[in-house]
């Protein structure tokens, strides 16, 4: 088993990060947090952090990384990731811990506040190292499959432990920049401060891009593995969505104004259009004026 530990600052994009995509995704252990829904679990970290707020950073996300072939029930998983944080000394405090399928090795994700139920801070010296040795240890008390010397399975599983950081590396970095840029130009400049590369796939022999994707030292991703809110096309979406949030601030009250507001509407209406019986349940209920359109239309008389 491999351990890894990065700290950070917000809640809100790791938990839609790691939680989200429930194809990959399955929380199987948590305390403090409400872990159905990665906004409400967000909202719940968020709402502990605030009894701290000279710290900086305080979040800690771990990572446990299996050996490729190891097969872990899930409530395993799950007690050695609370036995993890025990033998870190990191207890009374908020955590969830979710295991990740997308990968042909076992790996788990581990959330936790470093600010305490009593608004204490959880120290994290050394924790990065300490987190590699408590992660032998617990190899040997499950016996699990240990790593005597290198092979190619256990490169290939700390290159893709190393691989997934970087992703949620950038995916942190272009979440903060992307709202600010009115130019895909700003955002690539954006990235260049950080030491990541925004790369165009072009059509053919053609000046026509249809891709986009992002490296960070060796490792290279393609916007829509970041994240498919980073594709090509959702990226320019994003700068359009951008353009016309700066105008309307500029000219509150104008035509783009209303159309926006209008489209919204519309977009409301389509969603609820192909709603089934629970979803019809879950619909906002119509005010008591509104008419459908259909009624609105006066009836032709019938000639004789």
């Amino acid at each position: 088993m491999i351990s890894k530990v990065i700290s950070g600052q917000t809640f809100n994009r790791l938990c839609e990060y790691l939680c989200k995509d429930q194809s990959r995704a399955l929380v199987i252990a948590s305390e403090g947090v409400r872990d159905y829904q990665h906004g409400l679990m967000a909202q719940d970290f968020e709402r502990q952090r605030a009894m701290n707020r000279n710290l900086k950073s305080p979040v800690l996300h771990m990572i446990l990384s299996y050996y490729p072939g190891e097969q872990i029930s899930d409530e395993q998983l799950a007690q050695i990731g609370k036995e993890y944080l025990e033998l870190h000394g990191i207890k009374h405090t908020q955590f969830a811990i979710i295991k990740h399928t997308d990968r042909n090795h076992l790996h788990t994700h581990i959330i936790v506040n470093r600010v305490d139920n009593n608004g204490h801070t959880i120290k994290d010296n050394w924790i990065g190292y300490k987190g590699k040795k408590i992660a032998q240890a617990l190899t040997l008390k499950y016996g699990l499959k240990q790593a005597e010397k290198k092979t190619p399975e256990l490169t290939q599983l700390e290159r893709r432990n190393t691989y997934e950081i970087n992703r949620f590396k950038i995916f942190q970095i272009i979440h903060d920049i992307l709202p600010k840029c009115l130019e895909l130009e700003e955002l690539r400049k954006g990235l260049e401060i950080h030491q990541i590369e925004m790369l165009y796939k072009f059509k053919g022999s053609t000046n026509k891009i249809e891709g986009v994707s992002f490296q960070m030292g060796n490792f290279k991703y393609k916007g829509s593995e970041v994240d498919r809110q980073f594709s090509y096309l959702n990226l320019k979406k994003a700068i359009i969505r951008n353009s016309v949030s700066q105008q309307i601030k500029k000219q509150p009250g104008s035509l783009m104004e209303k159309r926006l507001k209008s489209s919204s509407r519309m977009q409301q209406n389509s969603y609820w259009s192909g709603a089934g019986p629970m979803e019809g349940l879950l619909r906002p209920d119509q005010t008591g004026d509104y008419v459908p359109q259909e009624l609105k239309k006066k009836k032709k008389r019938l000639r004789l």
